[in-house]
């Protein structure tokens, strides 16, 4: 069973299924390790549009074009009597404006075999045990069975988000600047009747009397929706038991949510993940790159995660190449610098939609065109645009333009 390829990835959802596509694409030899099988349950089903041009350099596109996933081309943000819907086709940046939001366990799978019919080897049920790094870096795995074997490669990429594997076999953790956050999230029968609510448009919606709760609504195909809420750990803080009535009396909170889903059946019990916020002290080392939220990952508020996920996965591979055709590749200004400017970017948007500055901003009813397709962009998953003001200089340019927002509505 022991095994020799030239890259190794831990993890077989989006940024290592993607990854493996790219390199196999490159003609490189593959193995995928993945603890769990698929298809799995995972959260994070609102992809975003930038997402798309990775899913189509992967060979991706068409079997996700074609898998019947929900239509998305924006977000509708509520808070008390206020509304906001920004059409992600309408943004600053060049690329794509739609996207899907996707049942994960489905998505997940489809892009794992995607990767497997261009000849990369997944095997499931395996777990890598321990890592001894250097420029032949080795992996000690095991399979259900216990069976132990060694895996030889020339490069190690870990893409097993909140797995963390790599992070903790070498202790790269480290404090991330987010505040502990909790969610609790379940799926819905909607019935939601045509024409009553826009289902190509995720929504996010703030608590009527604790700006720093919101929830999501994320219309799934048949009549489905995936539903949850996002507060301080200690908001949430409840016993197992007592979730699904916790969640049904916040969701009759919020006047929205209340009006389109108060009553609707769950499909599933409440689920609960906390502490997800993660970070790492570098995103490589000899050896090994981490990709996605096997890295760092902020919040769920504006769906980052999988965009995050493939552009790392995009990065990595592109410098990974480089260094097997030979050349000599500098990791941290050919991935992490680059990666971690749009990471960055998408965390002064969190930290803002927080604060409530940001909430002022996309509630205000005096931003010009132009700036809104700034953010618009933003939203979509454009944060690694340069053109864009507001990935330049996020935290300024947002302090600004709140100040100009609030000033004219006074």
């Amino acid at each position: 069973m022991n095994a020799t390829v030239d890259v190794a990835i831990i993890g077989a959802g989006p940024s290592g299924a993607v990854a493996a596509a790219l390199l196999r694409r490159a003609g490189r030899s593959v193995l995928v390790l993945e603890r769990q099988h698929f298809p799995r349950f995972s959260i994070g089903e609102s992809l975003l549009p930038q997402s798309m041009a990775y899913l189509e350099e992967a060979g991706m596109l068409r079997a996700v074009v074609e898998a019947g996933f929900q239509y998305k081309n924006g977000a509708h943000f509520v808070y008390r009597d206020q509304a906001s819907a920004y059409d992600f086709r309408d943004k600053h940046s060049e690329g794509w404006g739609t996207t899907y939001q996707v049942e994960r366990a489905v998505f997940d799978d489809l892009l794992i075999r995607c990767a497997a019919e261009q000849g990369a080897e997944v095997r499931f049920g395996h777990s890598v045990l321990a890592m001894n790094p250097g420029d032949a870096p080795t992996l000690e795995v095991a399979d259900e069975a216990g069976t132990r074997y060694r895996v030889n490669a020339r490069f190690v990429l870990d893409a097993s988000g909140f797995g963390r594997v790599l992070p903790r076999l070498l202790n790269l953790e480290a404090p991330t600047r987010m505040p502990t956050r909790a969610a609790i999230f379940t799926h819905v029968r909607d019935g939601i009747p045509a024409g009553v609510h826009d289902r190509n448009k995720i929504t996010v919606a703030v608590h009527p009397d604790h700006r720093d709760v919101w929830f999501w609504m994320i219309p799934l195909a048949n009549g489905r929706s995936s539903v949850g809420c996002v507060a301080e750990a200690a908001f949430l803080d409840v016993p197992e038991a007592a979730r699904e009535d916790k969640l049904r009396s916040l969701i009759r909170s919020e006047p929205t949510l209340n009006r389109l889903i108060g009553d609707a059946p769950f499909l599933m019990p409440v689920r609960h993940i906390g502490g997800y916020a993660a970070n790492v002290e570098r995103l490589h080392g000899a050896g090994y790159a981490l990709l996605g939220n096997a890295g760092e990952f902020l919040d769920p508020v504006f769906s980052s995660g999988v965009t995050i996920a493939l552009r790392s996965a995009h990065l990595a591979v592109e410098t990974l190449e480089r260094q097997l055709e030979g050349e000599s590749v500098d990791w941290n200004a050919q991935y992490d610098v680059p990666l971690r400017k749009g990471i960055d970017t998408f965390r002064a948007f969190v930290e803002g939609w927080y604060t409530g500055k940001l909430q002022d901003i996309i509630f205000s009813r005096e931003q010009t065109p132009v700036i809104r397709r700034m953010i618009s962009a933003l939203l979509a998953g454009y944060a690694w645009d340069e053109t864009n003001p507001y990935v330049v200089e996020p935290v300024r340019r947002l302090n600004a333009l709140r100040q100009a927002c609030v000033q004219r509505e006074c």
